[in-house]
């Protein structure tokens, strides 16, 4: 019998995340002005960082589970950032207050500085839509009880 991987582990899928917020970083740097791929790009940075996000509290609770709670405690400190930073770039792009959007991605540069980009492995499809997709999410309304 075969051993069997997981490629959906939380460890790949915040790798696969980062990995694309570098490449869209990287894009974005290139771009001479604000259009419809960049919104796109933008947007899935939003995306990328709540995946981020879902993937620290999956690992973390599974090392609480195991009695590992400073580890966890130290994971969740490194990984801070993420939520208030998605909140943020969220905001600018829902109000469209475009201007700020540099100021936001250099603030989140630092954190991909180690993600060495060599060759751009991520398909324009990855972010065709993504604007749209979070404009509509903020226009749901939200389900109170």
């Amino acid at each position: 019998m075969a051993r069997v991987i997981n490629v959906r582990n939380p460890g790949k899928l915040r790798h696969r995340a980062r990995r694309t917020i570098a490449e869209i970083l990287r894009r974005l740097m290139s771009k001479p002005a604000l259009d419809t791929q960049a919104r796109d790009m933008a947007a899935t940075v939003v995306f990328c960082l709540r995946d981020i996000a879902k993937t620290t509290e999956a690992t973390t609770t599974a090392w609480e589970k195991r009695n590992y709670f400073l580890k966890a405690d130290r994971f969740r400190l490194q990984w801070e950032w993420v939520i208030p930073t998605a909140e943020n770039l969220s905001d600018v792009i829902i109000k469209g207050r475009w201007e700020c959007l540099p100021r936001e991605l250099a603030e989140l540069a630092p954190h991909f500085s180690d993600i060495r980009v060599a060759r751009m492995t991520r398909d324009p499809s990855t972010w065709q839509g993504n604007y749209r997709r979070l404009l509509a999410q903020h226009d749901e309304p939200t389900q109170e009880t």
